[in-house]
């Protein structure tokens, strides 16, 4: 039986290697392709304006791969000619990198961060970077150096941050897949918001060296892309030690790294027990909440369907007391940016770009570790207790896992609906008032993906969250594909007519 011809919308990596081998499809024209689908959706029609700088020689790039597999016969690496749209919190060798900061407009490093390094090597192509928040430092989409960027599902409403710009892009299919950073949901806010699955490995899986941190025990690049499948083969490429990054002794507990996307064959969710954090519901008669609420329900449907048993609920003691004592972002970020500039050209300092007002203005989070943070972390009196409550709480979580013997929690991703760029620059919400759910595992330290629920009224966009234990990313990735068979949850944005993109 002959294969399905080409299509851009939606394609996997495995549809694209399909079509290279069939010679349908060259790495030069997908790039194209994509460079046609940014020109069309995100410098013009919607104007998303996702991606800050294009790669100036990807399209060179492209052309050597389809040069080697034209002589070999065979694929350069897992992710021969893949797409990769890369957060531009990461720095890449010949490309610009602003870190979301005007102060950073015309630096183009020499040397790619570890995490773009191990894609290229895996064949990955990188084609562009994208828009952030000024050092990674909202969950929205305000930009010092990009500007805003929208929802490709609802064009009046904000895309989730910080991974705003890879959010946006990969949902609207930009690009093939993307790489998003998380420090305390930076990944799965926006895939929440924009429909994708994104995961946050436990810390240490994924080299940080060349990313701008936040909090540097916190923060983790990882894959935001449209299938679980994909995600998992991001994954295989990206994991692993690095001398340049001391937390990556972690990967070397890590059995099941680089073998994950192998390893979706294997079980499912039959038999598996998973529990039901209700505490992380929003209250069922505010509007917004009841609607993500409503669309979260389905997917615990989708879950029993396809054979979990859903423990609904269990209780993790003390959640809210661990959600803020573990908030160390005015503690420790200060500390960790400063010394990352340092090192960079200008020398620059989040005081010095807060006195120049080098910074977008809606960013509250930057504004305050400007101006409440301290130059080291060990000035604020409850730093400590902050530390010492990050084990409580990953031992309180755990705890509740081993009671009700549960492969994974499960929850909102956020208790309200994306909310609209009036409501943000009406100052609805703040970056340490904002009610998402993201905080949980990024601050106990433990993996989660967040997955596309479905859509709530105007087709906008609700995810949920699976929480499991450390260094058990390929469970909740089994986990993970299970439940996308079943549910299908996953669709494409309707804010511009889909472009041609048949192989020519």
């Amino acid at each position: 039986m002959p294969s399905e011809p080409f299509r851009l919308e939606e394609a996997t990596i495995d549809d694209i290697h399909s079509a290279f081998r069939s010679g349908e499809l060259t790495c030069r024209r997908l790039v194209e392709l994509y460079l046609a689908r940014i020109e069309s959706y995100d410098k013009n029609g919607p104007s998303l304006n996702s991606i800050i700088t294009v790669n100036p020689n990807v399209l060179e790039e492209a052309e050597a791969l389809d040069r080697s597999f034209q002589q070999t016969g065979e694929l350069s690496g897992p992710l021969h000619g893949v797409p990769v749209l890369v957060k531009d919190q990461a720095e890449t060798a010949g490309i610009r990198t602003t870190f979301g900061s005007t102060a950073f407009e015309d630096y183009t490093p020499e040397k790619d961060a570890t995490a773009v390094r191990r894609l290229k090597d895996a064949g990955a192509l990188i084609l562009a970077k994208t828009n952030l928040p000024d050092f990674a430092t909202s969950w929205f989409a305000y930009s010092s150096a990009g500007g805003e960027t929208k929802n490709p599902y609802a064009l009046d409403r904000d895309p989730g941050g910080s991974s705003s710009g890879t959010g946006a892009a990969v949902a609207a299919n930009l690009g093939a897949v993307g790489i998003g950073e998380d420090t305390g949901g930076s990944i799965r806010v926006p895939s929440s918001f924009d429909n994708l699955v994104g995961v946050r490995v436990t810390t240490g899986l994924v080299s940080r060296a060349g990313l701008s941190p936040l909090v540097v025990f916190q923060d983790t690049a990882g894959p935001m892309t449209r299938t679980v499948k994909d995600a998992a083969m991001l994954l295989d490429a990206l994991v692993g030690y690095d001398p340049e990054d001391p937390f990556t002794a972690a990967a070397a507990l890590a059995h099941d790294a680089g073998s994950y996307a192998q390893g979706l064959a294997e079980g499912g969710l039959s038999g598996k027990r998973i529990g039901v954090l209700r505490e992380a519901f929003g209250p069922e008669d505010d509007p917004d909440c009841g609607q993500v609420n409503e669309v979260v329900e389905g997917a615990l449907g989708a879950l029993r369907e396809a054979g979990a048993e859903v423990v609904d609920p269990v209780v993790v003691p003390d959640l809210l007391h661990y959600i803020g004592v573990t908030s160390l972002y005015l503690s420790q970020s200060r500390y960790d940016i400063d010394k990352f500039l340092s090192q960079r050209p200008g020398a620059h300092t989040v005081g010095e770009l807060y006195d120049a007002k080098r910074f977008h203005p809606r960013l509250d989070l930057f504004i305050a570790i400007a101006e409440e943070a301290p130059e080291d972390p060990e000035e604020d009196p409850n730093y400590y207790r902050g530390l010492a409550a990050r084990e409580e709480f990953r031992r309180a979580i755990l705890g509740t896992m081993a009671a009700h013997d549960l492969d994974a929690i499960v929850y909102p991703n956020s208790q309200v609906l994306p909310p609209t760029r009036q409501e943000l620059d009406d100052w609805k919400w703040t970056v340490l008032t904002f009610p998402t759910n993201a905080l949980i595992a990024a601050q106990a330290d433990l993996p989660s993906i967040s997955l596309p629920a479905g859509f709530a009224e105007g087709g906008v966009p609700v995810g949920f969250e699976l929480v499991g234990k450390p260094y058990g990313e390929a469970d909740l990735l089994r986990l993970a594909h299970a439940y996308e068979t079943r549910a299908t949850p996953r669709r494409p944005p309707e804010s511009a007519p889909p472009l041609p993109d048949e192989p020519q």
